[in-house]
């Protein structure tokens, strides 16, 4: 497998890839640094962008901005030619549901272009089940949550078809990614189940992405694998990293047939915390934009 790691990156904790098909441009999130990356696929130049408070996650908009998941709320940023983020808060859960020591953490727009995050207690050594999963639309606001009782929300992703939604819990305590049958029409999930238990497996189930023959790729944290799941829940393929905490992957490039995947540094050095791109032999599903003005 040809892994190529992008030069002059590197993330305390690199997040949420994602594909702008208009800009044939990725990017995604260092969240400690409060920063925004963006990389040009046809001329391979990085760059990125401060931002006022930690950003978890991020989607791309129909009108060319982004909407993210913070510390504080979901917000708008708009990216410029400086190198500062101009950002616009969207919507905040009450201070009882998103607290002191939590923020915003995965997060993705569903197949309809609504945007979804769910939020977790940064200290993870504290195992505080406080995390819930919350929607955001322009016209109706924010909703949730609607799980409840998380960890460390994680895994987000869709199936080809919108109708089944996937959610992982990453924290070393649960390490379980569920299937929920997803109602497009409302943007409500339910019929939670079981899809992965990983308790007892290599890594734990961090973030995620789906393919063209719905097949589920998550990355292993801790294990330096992305793996391949089934519909049915069997484990299809792994691939090595070179890097032992691999943090989310999403598929992109003009086939969509590219996995850009970031990482994490713990302090260890070597390539930890980098971002890299692979060709595993299948695309993906182009990413629907957040739809501005959607319920």
């Amino acid at each position: 497998m040809d892994i190529q790691r992008i030069d002059g990156v590197h993330c305390a904790t690199g997040e949420s890839p994602t594909w702008n098909a208009r800009e044939q441009a990725w990017y995604w999130v260092d969240i400690p640094a409060r920063r925004v990356w963006r990389l040009d696929h046809a001329s391979g130049q990085a760059r990125h962008w401060e931002a006022p408070e930690m950003v978890a996650c991020v989607a791309c908009a129909d009108d060319g901005s982004l909407v993210a998941g913070m510390e504080t709320g979901v917000f708008r940023l708009e990216l410029g030619e400086g190198s500062d983020a101009k950002v616009t808060l969207l919507a905040a859960p009450s201070s009882s549901e998103l607290g002191e020591g939590m923020r915003f953490n995965d997060g993705r727009c569903d197949r309809q272009g609504r945007f979804w995050s769910g939020t977790m207690f940064m200290d993870m050594g504290a195992a505080r089940a406080v995390g819930g999963l919350y929607r955001y639309g322009t016209e109706g606001g924010l909703h949730g949550p609607v799980v409840s009782g998380m960890l460390t929300q994680n895994g987000l992703a869709w199936s080809p078809d919108g109708r089944t939604m996937y959610l992982s819990d990453s924290h070393p305590k649960v390490r379980t990614v569920w299937a929920f049958d997803y109602d497009t029409d409302q943007g409500i999930p339910h019929t939670k189940r079981v899809f992965l238990d990983l308790t007892g497996q290599k890594g734990r189930p961090d973030g995620a992405a789906v393919d063209a023959d719905g097949c589920y790729w998550t990355c292993a944290n801790d294990a330096g694998l992305v793996q391949r799941f089934t519909p049915q829940g069997k484990l299809d393929r792994e691939i090595a990293l070179p890097m032992a905490k691999p943090s989310m992957c999403a598929f992109g490039g003009p086939g969509l047939d590219t996995l850009l995947v970031t990482s994490i540094d713990p302090g260890t050095g070597g390539d930890a915390g980098s971002v890299v791109l692979l060709r595993p032999g299948v695309s993906g599903v182009a990413e629907t934009p957040f739809v501005t003005g959607h319920r």
